[in-house]
């Protein structure tokens, strides 16, 4: 399956991502998610590695939303990872993640992140929040 836009959401919450997928259908938006659930396998798929080098059903997405604590590699990991490399450096990538930390929210905007989104505990909140360009 291929389509013209995709998102990546990095999160190993299984809760979280259906909540994500839910509220991407229930506000309309038709751009095809993709889903990771650690830091290598986000790195993987933005690299082309495999499993994901077929770029038909693995495109490079036009939006990263990406958890801050993830196995393997954190967030802030991969969003450094992310803005050292040429092709997928202008990318936009909005942090969605549980962390209220001022530091932490500090180190992902010096990072060179777009957003940083707390995680709202409940569906309709999540759907109150809007990116734009998707």
């Amino acid at each position: 399956m291929s389509t013209e836009h995709t998102i990546l959401l990095v999160e190993d919450n299984s809760k979280d991502v259906f909540l994500v997928q839910r509220a991407v259908r229930r506000a309309g938006i038709t751009t095809r998610l993709q889903v990771v659930s650690d830091g290598d396998a986000a790195l993987e798929y933005l690299s082309g590695d495999a499993p994901y080098g077929d770029r038909v059903a693995y495109p490079l997405p036009v939006l990263v939303l990406l958890d801050l604590k993830l196995p393997r590699r954190s967030g802030a990991e991969v969003l450094s990872w992310i803005r050292q490399h040429p092709h997928v450096r202008r990318l936009p990538v909005v942090v969605l993640t549980s962390s209220r930390e001022y530091a932490d929210i500090n180190r992902i905007y010096d990072l060179g992140a777009n957003a940083y989104i707390v995680k709202p505990p409940d569906f309709d909140q999540l759907l109150a929040v809007k990116v734009s360009g998707v």
